[in-house]
Parts: structure tokens; sequence; C-alpha cells
């Protein structure tokens, strides 16, 4: 069931990197500046984040497999409307729609892992699903590059509708959801109820450390990955669209396994907020060094070293599922995810419009954007560092004192 789930979160991953892909057709055929692509790849982003609240709460009122089977053809839909765009407003609904259709994807596998799998170590099948997301962004590689190359950024859109609409049969045919002991005596929660216990979650302080924290990471790395990475290696070093397709293969290739990696290491609660806050850093000064570099090799070579290092984002789900009793862990979850994903649509908007003021200064955009992104990341990670902890993981860390 778990690998039926993952078909979609891995295609959720294509539909939110294959703007690095198709980006200068994109702009060759309907004139989009730097900036609308950013918010093009963004939108994305912005409503499957948006709409990580809405399916949770669905989740829990009617379950994953029909929460996923009554969203997923939207992201069939938007996908075939991108394919027939005639222009740029099209694309955005299209975008729009996937977004949406794609939001329950991780979701839905975190939430199976937590009510179904052992507590000690939902680290690391979580980074092993995060991990497996990475098949997604093997498909935008060379793959899709090879696609678009020949038969246009249309074919490309087309090619990801019939995929999602084969995910939608999987999970239909394989997904059958177990029920949890004394499912059937509890009362179905109320609607009501369940947007005030996401609320509450708002009113405790260590949600705001986590959240900032979580917007942040994996966002980076995408931006990267799915918008800057294509046109970087391209306009920067003069890249072919395979070339940057083969880079972007070895990337998708290293995030297979550098989630489930740092799952398997998982230093515990007592520790883990440490890795995390240094681990953000790292990240923040390799992006610094990355906007510096002028040597094509170094850059390819350090982006390969920060697809190593965004895996430690896995740590911070453990860390979120933590730091909530097992009332709100749901919905933590919930609330987390909608971070992340929402963190990668605010990135790829927000880099967007730095590199079209780059552009009017005069300032090489790519570099003005890498810094933007250090800053950004390095700012976060000082918030999570300072910001309260959770009182259970201050009581757990209590015995240790004495």
């Amino acid at each position: 069931m778990l690998l039926a789930l993952l078909s979609g979160f891995a295609l959720s991953q294509s539909y939110r990197t294959v703007t690095a892909i198709v980006a200068q057709d994109l702009q060759h055929d309907f004139g989009l500046s730097v900036q609308a692509l950013g918010a093009f790849a963004g939108l994305f982003g912005l409503s499957f984040g948006v709409a990580q609240l809405l399916m949770g709460i669905a989740m829990d009122r009617y379950g994953l497999r029909r929460t996923v089977l009554a969203a997923a053809p939207l992201s069939i839909a938007g996908a075939a409307l991108s394919a027939l765009a005639p222009d740029h407003g099209w694309l955005m609904v299209g975008q729009l729609l996937i977004g949406v259709g794609c939001s329950p994807a991780f979701l839905a596998c975190t939430v199976l892992i937590s009510r179904h799998f052992p507590s000690d170590r939902f680290a690391f099948f979580s980074g092993l699903s995060l991990g497996m997301g990475g098949l997604g962004l093997m498909l935008t590689g060379t793959p899709l590059a090879w696609v678009v190359q020949h038969w246009g950024w249309r074919v490309g859109f087309g090619l990801l509708a019939g995929l999602s609409a084969l995910s939608w049969v999987i999970v239909y045919a394989l997904v059958r959801e177990p029920e949890l002991p004394g499912d059937a005596q509890q009362p179905r929660e109320s609607l009501r109820r369940s947007l005030l216990g996401l609320l509450e979650i708002f009113t405790l302080r260590h949600t705001w450390g986590i959240l900032i924290l979580g917007m942040s990471g994996y966002a980076a790395f995408l931006s990267l990955r799915g918008l800057w990475m294509g046109p970087l290696l391209m306009n920067r070093f003069g890249f072919s669209l395979v070339d940057s397709g083969n880079v972007a293969l070895v990337l998708s290739v290293i995030s297979l396994f550098a989630p489930g990696s740092f799952g398997r290491i998982d230093p515990g609660p007592l520790r883990r907020r440490a890795w995390i806050a240094n681990a953000s850093l790292v990240m923040a000064g390799m992006f610094a060094v990355l906007a510096l570099l002028q040597h094509a090799g170094a850059a390819v070579a350090l982006m390969i070293v920060l697809g190593m290092v965004w895996g430690y984002s896995v740590l911070q789900y453990a860390d979120a599922r933590a730091s909530y009793s097992s009332a709100l862990t749901g919905r933590a979850l919930s609330l987390y995810t909608m971070s992340m994903f929402l963190g990668v649509a605010l990135m790829q908007s927000a880099t967007g419009a730095v590199a079209a003021w780059a552009e009017t200064q005069e300032i090489d955009p790519y570099r003005a954007v890498l810094l933007a992104i250090a800053l950004w990341l390095a700012l976060a990670s000082m918030a999570f560092r300072f910001l309260p902890a959770s009182p259970l993981l201050k009581a757990a860390a209590s015995p240790d004192r004495h």
C-alpha cells in the first residue's frame, strides 16, 4: 500500500521540478520573464501547501484512500490542460489544479506510517518514503529532458498526465486502509473540532521554530533542483538541455538515498534538534559558495553534495512528530507538510522576484538568487535554534540531567 501511495508522491515531485526542464521553452513560447517563471514554478507549491490542511482534515474524516482518489483527478486534468494551454494564464490554471490534486500524496504516506508502523522506525520509513519521491525527480532529469528536446514541453506534460492516471488506477486497486483498534467505536470528529485542533497547534510556542525551518531546507533544495539549476548550468556554464538533465538525474539518484540515510542515523529526540540546526547552517554556507563559483565542475560537484545534505529534512519530520501529544500528531504532521511545500512555493516565487530585480541592477541574477537562498536558510536556522523547543522534548531530556 505504501508503494502505491508513493507513486503519487513521486509524480508530485516530477511536477514540482519540471520547470527546470521546460523553462527555456516556456520563456520562448510565451515570452515569460524570470519573475513570471518563478511565479509559475511557485504556484504548484502554493496550491499544494495551502491544500494540505484541508487534506489532513479529509483524511481524518474520510480516510487516506478516499481522499487521494478524490483529489488525484485534478492533477490529471491540470497536466492535460498544461499540455494544451494556449497562453500563460491557462498554464497557471493547470499548475493550480496539479498542486491541489497532488496535495494529499506525501501526507497520505506519512499518516499511514504514523498509524501502522512502530514509532521508533518513523524517521527511517519517512526518510525512505521521501527518498522514493526521488524517482519522480529522476523522471524530470535526462528522460524528460530528452522528450522535451525532441518533441516539446507539451508532450512532456501529456506524458505526466498519463502517468498520473496510471497512479490513480494503482491506488484504486491496491490501497485498502487497515482499521485501527477502536475505530469502529469512535465517532467522526466534526469539521469545527478539526479546525479548532489545527488552531490549537498555532498557540503552542514551539510550533513557530518548527514551521519556519520547515519552510526552508527542503525549499532550498527544490528551488535549486526544480527551478534554477537548469537555467544556471545552461546560461552561466553553457550546458545543453540534456547535459543539465544529466546533472539533474545524478541529483535525483542521490535524493533516493539521502533522506533514508539520515533517517537511519537519527540521533533521537535529545540530539536531533542540534543536528537539524547545524545541517541547515552548513547548507546555507554551501549555497553562498555556489553563488560565487565560476568553475563548471566545481559547481556541479557542490550541487551533488547539496543533494546529499538536504536529506537532513527528514529529521524535521521526526522532530515534529515527537514535539506534540498523540492527539495532535496527525494535525502536526499535516501542518508541517504544509510548511515544507508552501516554503517551496514562497522561495521559488521570491527568488524569481530577486532575479528580476538583479537584472534591472545589472547584477548576475543567479548569484543574487543563490545568496538570497543562503540568507533565508541561515535566518531560519537561527530561528529554529533560539525559539522554544517542545516541553515534551525537554521532559524527555530531564532524566539525562540526573
